[in-house]
């Protein structure tokens, strides 16, 4: 059968295991009989760059360049250029008789990065320990060699994103219309080599886009660029979280030099249309929810009604085809989840389309990833883990929902446990009260090992303000829940919240450092509020207390708003401190160390008791 699509995932996403927008694209298209190849370029670019030829080439660039960062790598580049293989293929298959290779004395050249290893971490016993010391140390020799390249010959290169700082926030198109005009660097010459052999390999007649992120843009729109040159009877079409979110208001026609389409929200009708318009059977205006150029300027076609393809009716998404002996698992900082993010193998699979709370006053509650919540039965959900498991060998599955409904939840661990369908899974949650100790102990039976859900501010007048329909006592006891069915909680904690006070940024971290000393969660992570334009709080910023101040929008991407709090403290500053703090907390220790300890300026006394979430612990159990 002719190939009609070819679907890329640019570089650079996830290197441990595959992004899932085109596997759930492949299982859809091929039920409706349209041939589907896919690409994971992150991996494929990534896994090219980092081989004996390759860096050799890299080290002659960086001279013929005349630039000299990072000297000393380039004293023990015949060091570099012998064992990057060995490295590359044990972070792929992570075998003992090559973990203790690594480890031998004098076999890694000792790089800037090495220098400075932590020799305080304490490893498992046995093979898990000598592996994953070896891990962490080949980590740092390949991130040794990511400096390298950075510094001395792509400033864009870094391993989960390129040119993320060209398209974060790019309300013109101007910088990245100037980037395109420049030779591609080495790395893109690689990328697009790569691409070219995939074109002739599939000869497709559409090739697809997914930019999930800013740092997959430019490298999306070079290898768009490539085919309009090179393979110009080939059309190409644009999708996925980045158009999502940032190009709702598109108008400059210049992208359009690069793309045929670009797409919102979910991908199954737009990309069936395309095709049907591309083999002639319908016309233009049956198009849905698509950006074309007609007459030099930008149009949005959606035919309304649109098709709706219903999340409990999509088929299963198909990994087969992606390159899963190629994945290499990091381990770069001991974080137990971030680890999870960067080193085990995962099916990526949702249980629910969008979200069932929906009401955060931070979150882009209006778009359709968020706003339009379908669900499934347990049943069908358990068919397609065992035709994933089946498809990649995989048995790790990570519920990439928005969050995951309790209900849903207690169906699926009855479902596994009773099927006797084996597999380990995390997800993401909302921190409410359902999650009981029994409903806990349930999801571990049935493989669940970790969690990850917002605590955001911890501070109950922000909760309220933010709409999260949670509070520090009922989170206390959630968190508590899991952990005592040794599921980890991961906190995402967010700091300048419209309105946030010094005084609240301290109390907060009082908590955190509290919830932490009492086992409640294990992991957690600090975000800077930004506000956005698709969030109740960017639609009425008057009403949280703030004035938008930019981004002038200039007919590109619109998504990060600038503001000012006159309320609220001058929330930069804390960052330093607080993550040293958190960074103290996820390792055990720093919990007698009085606040003040962790910031260079004076912070207010906190107003908290020091037993506070021990009170909230001692109240009777939780149902």
């Amino acid at each position: 059968m002719h190939t009609k699509i070819l679907f890329i995932t640019p570089p650079f996403t996830q290197l441990n295991t595959a992004y899932p927008a085109s596997a759930y694209l492949k299982g859809f298209m091929e039920e409706n009989k349209i041939s589907f190849s896919h690409c994971d370029l992150s991996i494929e670019l990534f896994t090219s760059i980092f081989t004996s030829d390759f860096l050799r080439a890299i080290f002659k660039e960086a001279a013929d360049l005349k630039n000299y960062f990072y000297p000393e790598i380039s004293k023990m580049k015949e060091r570099y250029i012998s064992r990057v293989d060995v490295v590359i293929g044990f972070l792929q298959k992570q075998d003992i008789e090559t973990a203790h290779k690594i480890l031998e004395p004098n076999f890694l050249p000792i790089g800037h990065r090495l220098l400075k290893v932590n020799t305080d971490i304490k490893w498992e016993a046995g093979e898990i320990g000598i592996i994953d010391k070896a891990k962490h140390y080949g980590t740092l020799f390949i991130e040794e060699i990511g400096d390298f390249i950075q510094a001395n010959v792509d400033e864009f290169f870094a391993f989960t994103k390129y040119a993320e700082q060209i398209a974060t926030s790019a309300s013109s198109f101007n910088h990245l219309d100037e980037l395109l005009t420049y030779q591609p660097t080495l790395i893109e010459d690689e990328m697009i080599n790569i691409l070219e052999e995939k074109i002739q390999k599939h000869t497709p007649i559409l090739v697809c886009f997914t930019i999930p992120f800013p740092g997959n843009l430019v490298a999306a729109l070079r290898c768009a660029q490539f085919i309009k040159q090179f393979f110009p009877g080939i059309h190409v079409a644009f999708g996925g979280g980045y158009c999502n979110t940032e190009l709702r208001s598109l108008k400059d026609p210049r992208i359009f030099d690069f793309v045929d389409f670009i797409s919102l929200d979910d991908g199954e009708g737009p990309l069936l249309k395309i095709i049907n318009y591309l083999e002639g059977n319908v016309d233009i205006n049956e198009l849905e929810r698509t950006f074309i150029l007609e007459n030099d300027a930008v149009v949005y076609r959606n035919k309304i009604p649109n098709t709706i393809y219903h999340h409990k009716n999509l088929p299963a998404p198909d990994y087969s085809g992606l390159p899963f002996q190629k994945y290499v698992s990091f381990l770069d900082v001991v974080n137990p989840m971030h680890r999870m993010w960067t080193d085990a193998r995962w099916n990526k699979l949702t249980i629910s389309h969008g979200c069932y709370w929906k009401q955060c006053s931070f979150c882009d509650v209006n778009l359709d990833y968020i706003g339009n919540y379908q669900n499934t039965t347990a049943n069908d959900l358990v068919n397609k883990i065992e035709k994933i498991v089946k498809d990649t060998g995989i048995t790790g599955f990570h519920f990439v929902d928005e969050a995951a409904p309790p209900k849903m939840l207690r169906a699926l661990s009855n479902t596994l446990i009773e099927r006797n369908v084996h597999i380990t899974w995390w997800t993401n949650i909302r921190f409410e009260k359902t999650f009981s100790f029994e409903l806990c102990e349930l999801m571990a039976r049935s493989g669940c090992i970790a969690v990850t859900g917002g605590l955001e501010v911890a501070s109950d007048r922000l909760l309220t303000k933010m709409k999260k329909g949670v509070d520090i006592a009922q989170v206390t006891k959630v968190t508590h829940n899991f952990s005592q069915n040794n599921i980890m909680v991961h906190a995402y904690l967010m700091y300048g919240f419209p309105t946030q006070t010094e005084q609240e940024t301290i109390d907060a971290l009082e908590v955190v450092r509290q919830l932490f000393e009492k086992n409640c969660i294990q992991s957690a992570f600090w975000h800077q509020f930004t506000t956005t334009i698709h969030s109740p709080i960017g639609q009425n910023p008057q009403e949280f207390g703030i004035e938008i101040t930019g981004p002038t929008f200039e007919g590109f991407a619109q998504n990060d708003l600038t503001h000012k709090d006159p309320q609220g403290a001058k929330h930069t500053k804390y960052t330093k401190g607080l993550n040293l703090a958190l960074h103290n907390y996820l390792n055990g220790v720093g919990f007698e160390e009085d606040l003040q300890n962790w910031f260079e300026f004076p912070i207010p006394n906190i107003t908290h008791s020091k037993n506070l979430i021990e009170s909230f612990l001692s109240q009777e159990i939780f149902l």
